[in-house]
């Protein structure tokens, strides 16, 4: 390669590159409470300040400092302190409001509004992930704010009977949603591997592989690889649930493309967390990813005639919403990486390859930063789903994950001889 020959997409050098570029944009998103949702152009937008957003930026520094950012260390701070001691964090009731009006403390909060914001599962995973990630990276606090986190996800989240998470209750945690969901499992299940790095506690390990059991092995293996993601309070699938907001940004109709490849990596990581915990490891791990994997990319890729993911399927495999998400193909590449890593299968290595190269044409935004979020079934910029570019979360670990060894988390992938503090934290 000359010098004048740009990296090729994927390669060592573009992803290294990438990683600077995507931290230097989230960069500006630090707001009052939090990290705030930014604009195609990395403006921070007038919206209300979001719990999954501030915990995703948190742990996006918080990687980027142990990858030796030195201006990560300051922004992973601002979202401990953000999620330990701001207006997200409800020091009266416990956890964590869903989203909180910008620039206004807790007591403003309550003050402000009859109706208080839900207590999601979701946002509750995120808290966990970016406690985990800064307390592998040092941060003050962070252990502290991880036991709290861990504490609320367990005691009022957890259902032991269905062996998953319910998905949201009100502020006072007194009424619950009549409503579970697959999305909320399946990032509790990112959050509980990421902790289990954190504090060498393989509980954690193991409600996520119970979570995974359940969703992947059960109803995703009982549906040929489609998986309903909407289920009554006793979990059985609404499979039409949405059908009239088909591209609702969390809760959409019909199979989620990317969603399936997100499983798939992470049944990969937490194949590599039960072997390296010395727990036993289901032979289904490995089938399974392998199988959602195939699936998706038979169904997903290219199947109206333009290259891409499309969003979503019905349940006969027919494109419903053809909006092709920065994140499905950010998550592709994790898992065409990670099943490549495990099985040695060259032909996961291609894929990679290619679709690295689909992301750098058509997502990569080098005029404005960041990624394009969204594109159009023609490949175009769009925002019907995703209007500006909230956080970069998905790009990032997309960018990091393939510079490192196969782990159970990013951060312990980083940091991979931690020493756990086993020391109780604050209340949550």
């Amino acid at each position: 390669m000359t010098a004048s020959t740009p990296p090729v997409p994927g390669s060592p050098g573009w992803l290294r590159a990438e990683e600077r570029r995507l931290t230097g944009f989230a960069a500006g998103s630090a707001v009052p409470g939090g990290f705030g949702w930014l604009d195609a152009d990395g403006r921070v937008e007038e919206r209300p300040v979001a719990a999954w957003i501030t915990a995703r930026m948190t742990h996006v520094f918080s990687l980027a400092h142990l990858r030796g950012d030195a201006e990560a260390a300051r922004l992973a701070d601002h979202g401990v302190a953000a999620l330990a001691d701001g207006p997200l964090r409800d020091a009266e009731a416990g956890g964590w409001f869903d989203q909180v009006p910008v620039s206004t403390s807790a007591d403003a909060v309550r003050e402000r509004s009859h109706e208080l914001p839900r207590k999601s599962a979701y946002e509750h995973a995120f808290v966990v992930l970016a406690a985990s990630s800064a307390t592998l990276a040092g941060r003050p606090g962070a252990r502290e704010l991880l036991d709290g986190a861990l504490r609320v996800l367990e005691e009022r989240f957890w259902d032991e009977s269905a062996g998953a998470f319910w998905e949201s209750w009100d502020s006072g945690w007194t009424a619950t949603e009549e409503y579970r969901g697959a999305n909320s499992n399946m990032h509790a299940v990112e959050a509980l591997l990421a902790a289990a790095d954190a504090t060498g506690d393989p509980r954690w390990t193991r409600r996520a592989l119970s979570v995974a059991e359940r969703l992947i092995h059960g109803v995703a293996a009982d549906h040929g690889w489609r998986l309903p993601e909407h289920f009554t309070p006793d979990w059985k699938p609404l499979p039409d649930y949405n059908r009239d907001r088909p591209d609702h940004p969390f809760r959409p109709f019909g199979s989620t493309t990317g969603h399936l490849l997100e499983w798939a990596r992470l049944l990969v990581h937490l194949e590599t967390a039960l072997a390296r915990a010395g727990e036993p490891v289901p032979g289904w791990l490995r089938t399974d990813a392998e199988e959602l994997f195939a699936h998706a990319v038979r169904r997903g890729w290219a199947v109206d005639g333009a290259d891409g993911f499309v969003y979503t399927l019905d349940w006969e495999d027919r494109p419903v919403v053809r909006e092709r998400m920065h994140w499905v193909v950010a998550e592709a590449v994790m898992a065409a990486w990670a099943l490549a890593r495990r099985t040695g299968d060259p032909s996961y290595t291609d894929l990679y390859g290619g679709w690295w190269a689909y992301a750098d044409r058509y997502h990569v935004d080098r005029e404005r930063g960041s990624w394009h979020h969204e594109l159009d079934p023609g490949n175009r910029p769009a925002a019907a789903v995703w209007p500006g570019k909230p956080d970069v979360y998905h790009a990032y670990q997309a960018v990091l994950l393939p510079q490192t060894e196969l782990s159970a988390s990013l951060a312990a992938a980083l940091a991979p001889s931690p020493e756990p503090d086993h020391t109780p934290g604050g209340e949550a």
